[in-house]
């Protein structure tokens, strides 16, 4: 992995607020928002920089080795790019842009079922090296050709959507149209003009689109209707029964994202899957639930010898 700073943004703060200068406000609110009062969207980072390091001084200088191997594949770092819906909202072909980055970095990347770029094409950036993350259909049909497309375009791991039962209440999204059904505002409009390259970026890509699903979706469905049909299309509820199914199904690698309590990892455990990742949906989901550092310990020390551990959502910066 190459590590070189530009000094306009020695920090991930910086980079932040170029980012966020450059976005229109619905849709840096959307990419930074969490649900209801975001207690557990602060809460998140705030227990992470609540651990503290016992740094060991007196020895030998070895030196620092960031790698790690994480089913069978060597890594540059011990963390990659989480999935996320609509990156195409936030910037045209963003996806695109960080997956390849990602496989630049040799770190891995997770795409979303809700992305704007399709499983094939991402497969094709990453040399089939991606991660696949299944939002969970309610029609077994529709579940078979997403993963079947994705053990064909070569993705080596299937992470199963676990912290996502239903739609979180979210007001900032509400206030900015991004509803179920979705709403194009005034104020939206208001904010793209003061974005002018973001909008010539987007006139030039088109349309930020569901790619992955785009095959399944009826053609001619206005934003109310498509808005109603995603809803309908995805529960996002995992049971024991569906991810037994999903493990028959996928060879490769199976992780269940959102598992935050011991009974649970032992459930998942008992099936076969391989790692699971302690989530909260970035705190997009429950506001009154727990941060994702807060049972990471517990985890490791019962599961972590049997299977891969991991952990997202609220990390900032390096020493997160």
């Amino acid at each position: 992995m190459s590590a070189t700073i530009d000094p306009r943004y020695p920090s991930i703060e910086d980079l932040r607020q170029k980012a966020k200068s450059r976005m229109p406000k619905f849709a840096f609110e959307y990419l930074e928002g969490g649900c209801n009062s975001e207690i557990n969207l602060a809460r998140n980072t705030a227990e992470i920089r609540d651990v503290r390091l016992q740094p060991k001084y007196i020895g030998e200088y070895e030196g620092a080795d960031l790698s790690v191997e994480i089913f069978g594949v060597k890594y540059d770092a011990p963390f990659g790019m989480a999935p996320i819906g609509l990156q195409g909202l936030m910037w045209p072909k963003a996806c695109e842009l960080l997956a390849a980055a990602a496989h630049e970095q040799n770190i891995p990347f997770c795409l979303s079922t809700v992305s704007t770029s399709s499983i094939e094409n991402v497969a094709k950036i990453t040399d089939g090296r991606a991660w696949f993350q299944l939002y969970h259909p309610a029609e077994e049909d529709l579940r078979d050709k997403l993963v079947t497309r994705a053990a064909e375009a070569g993705f080596p791991v299937l992470v199963l959507l676990a912290d996502t039962p239903t739609f979180g209440y979210r007001p900032k999204e509400i206030k900015n149209g991004l509803s179920i059904p979705p709403r194009m505002t005034l104020s939206n409009i208001i904010q793209m003009m003061q974005r002018p390259s973001w909008c010539a970026h987007q006139l030039i890509a088109g349309k930020p689109e569901f790619a992955s699903l785009k095959p399944y979706i009826p053609k001619g469905l206005n934003m109310k209707h498509l808005g109603l049909f995603m809803n309908k299309t995805f529960q996002g509820r995992l049971t024991e029964d569906r991810i037994k199914k999903l493990r028959d199904l996928w060879k490769g690698k199976l992780v269940v994202k959102g598992i935050v309590t011991e009974e649970d990892a032992e459930k998942v455990l008992s099936i076969g899957v391989d790692g699971i990742i302690s989530s909260n949906h970035g705190g997009r989901q429950l506001d009154a639930g727990q941060s994702t550092i807060r049972p990471m310990a517990k985890l490791a020390q019962q599961f972590g010898d049997k299977m891969t551990v991991m952990l997202d959502s609220g990390i900032r910066n390096g020493s997160d």
